[in-house]
């Protein structure tokens, strides 16, 4: 993972962290001289590590696990994967404000900004790439259901 993508990465979590963007995580078991893979949820991310609740067998309870950001891939939506109902909602968010477009840009373009920032968590919350990490190969596509309350 070159900075950029690094970079690229970050940003993208950082904003997911308050809707519960799950990780896959690929490891290596000591004690078992094998690779293995879970999932699991972010919880923290920093400049050097990211923390995820583990939920190991062994361990009955959750613990913190920091961890380089570079072993783990979160689990994405594709946009392609956004349902009818889904574009309807995300329609009625991303309304811009005809005063921008009229020549009206001190009424119009704060409104549009926080339209947009509205749109953005939105797209955060309901997991969706619109980042392009899948393709880059810095996401996986999370599979039907996951993200289903």
């Amino acid at each position: 993972m070159d900075e950029k993508e690094y970079d690229l990465l970050m940003k993208d979590l950082c904003g997911r962290l308050p809707y519960g963007v799950k990780v896959l995580y690929k490891g290596w078991d000591s004690n078992h001289g094998c690779e293995f893979t879970t999932v699991e949820d972010l919880i923290g991310i920093d400049d050097r590590f990211i923390y995820t609740l583990w939920r190991g067998e062994r361990d009955k309870h959750s613990i913190v696990e920091p961890l380089s950001i570079t072993d783990y891939k979160p689990y994405l939506r594709p946009l392609s994967s956004m349902t009818e109902s889904e574009r309807k909602e995300f329609d009625n968010l991303s309304k811009f404000d005809e005063d921008v477009w009229m020549g009206n840009h001190k009424v119009g373009f704060p409104k549009n900004v926080r339209i947009m920032n509205k749109c953005v968590d939105w797209l955060n919350k309901n997991m969706f790439d619109y980042r392009g990490l899948i393709p880059k190969g810095l996401a996986n596509e999370a599979p039907e259901g996951m993200y289903n309350n």
